[in-house]
């Protein structure tokens, strides 16, 4: 456990209420200044801070770690330190920046390359994904999708309540937030059509998703336990993972998605780590039947996580679409990361893993267009008078996740991406 989370703690940097970033956070990301390298990075307030920098000022002597970590293009090289060297950075990062620490304030204010206003710098990808996985762990999401595709009264597969659902998805094709994305093309196959035909997607959705990262290397053919998990977890961000559903539904049998899902999945820019969210802590839904051995836990890992969706119309006022919460979640990320290694496949640092939809019980708060619009029999009308069906060309899908509650909020910041005409 780190020693930050009392609420009362407060910054020498300006934190306006309502911020994502208060000194209760620290998340780490990578950042680049003007024509410098990248760095790795932490945020208070709407400050971005040089660690490199700061770590040459000589602030973290005495943490044992080598400066050269912060001096890259990716955190990786800071995660595969380990727990504790994370949460002794974060801790002496809570004492750099507290409201009291003059001497520090003063130091660190006299330097000319440690604190960026955040509007005036580039956010990065905040890791090097070696491999992805996407799981499919909403009971909600599924059991909407069973509805609609298959049989009502069955809607779920059988395995689904007995394990968490996943698929192995492409690294090379996630990016950060910001980064536009071109209407993929592919195969569809019409209603009204005996052949397939070529086409840019006429059915482009986004999923609202929460990813976690991995920050220890694992040897093939071991595993990793519930129990121990959480300790193989660095931080979590917000994952917007597109989706062609007219190419799905042509190309997903019998391997599932390909070309549906490998065109641009987009990630926030700040990690958020587990100690940050640790008061947001919420048991998840029960699960019946038990589930076997090796996925079964003590403990909550669940999060209250608030998580929104918004489609922006080129030149218009965003307009929310979804309200939803990660809390819902059925099968949480210890059983998630339990489960991709129980039979000895081995992890490494800066795999990324989707949490699949997050839905909720209500319409409100469905992760999908495919859900809110309910295979398009529902449309979103928009403020413009248009509807939303899907996204459309020009569109800018943003999502932004936080917790909250009295006196204290944790926040992911947001993810954004434009949709672009296809190519």
């Amino acid at each position: 456990m780190d020693k930050i989370t009392e609420y009362p703690l407060k910054s020498w940097l300006d934190v306006s209420p309502g911020s994502d970033f208060p000194i209760q956070n620290i998340p780490f990301g990578i950042f680049k200044a003007g024509l410098a390298s990248p760095h790795a990075t932490t945020r208070i307030g709407n400050t971005v801070i040089d660690l490199f920098s700061l770590a040459e000022h000589g602030f973290f002597d005495g943490l044992g770690i080598n400066p050269g970590v912060f001096n890259s293009p990716d955190l990786n090289p800071f995660i595969k330190l380990g727990p504790p060297y994370w949460r002794s950075l974060r801790n002496q990062l809570a004492v750099l920046f507290s409201e009291g620490n003059t001497q520090a304030r003063e130091r660190i204010s006299g330097t000319t390359d440690v604190l960026y206003n955040a509007t005036s710098v580039q956010m990065l990808l905040p890791v090097r994904v070696g491999d992805y996985t996407d799981f499919y762990s909403s009971l909600e999401h599924a059991t909407n999708i069973g509805i609609m595709f298959r049989d009502p009264a069955n809607a779920l597969l059988p395995n689904w309540k007995h394990l968490p659902v996943g698929y192995h998805g492409r690294s090379s094709s996630i990016v950060v937030s910001g980064t536009a994305i071109h209407r993929p093309r592919g195969q569809i196959k019409p209603a009204n059509s005996e052949s397939p035909v070529f086409s840019p997607t006429r059915e482009l959705d986004f999923e609202l998703e929460v990813a976690f990262i991995t920050g220890k290397k694992t040897a093939l053919g071991s595993s990793v336990s519930t129990a121990n998990a959480e300790d193989h977890i660095f931080g979590m961000l917000l994952f917007n993972d597109l989706s062609a559903r007219d190419i799905q539904r042509w190309e997903y049998v019998p391997l599932g998605p390909f070309l549906a899902k490998n065109f641009g999945s987009v990630v926030s820019p700040w990690v958020v780590t587990l100690d940050a969210l640790e008061p947001f802590r919420v048991p998840g839904p029960v699960q019946e039947p038990e589930v076997l051995p090796y996925l079964q836990f003590t403990g909550n890992h669940n999060f209250n996580i608030q998580l929104e969706v918004f489609i922006q119309p080129e030149g218009q006022a965003e307009f929310r679409v979804c309200h939803s919460n990660y809390k819902f979640m059925y099968w949480n990320l210890v059983q998630q990361l339990a489960h991709q290694t129980v039979n000895g496949c081995n992890i490494n640092v800066g795999d990324m893993y989707a949490s699949g939809t997050v839905s909720g019980p209500d319409p409100g708060s469905f992760g999908s267009m495919l859900e809110i619009a309910w295979k398009g029999t529902k449309p979103v009308k928009m403020p413009d008078g248009s509807e939303r069906s899907f996204i459309c060309d020009n569109d800018t899908v943003i999502m932004r996740g936080y917790c909250e509650k009295p006196g204290l909020r944790i926040g992911f910041g947001e993810v954004s991406a434009k949709i672009l005409p296809s190519v």
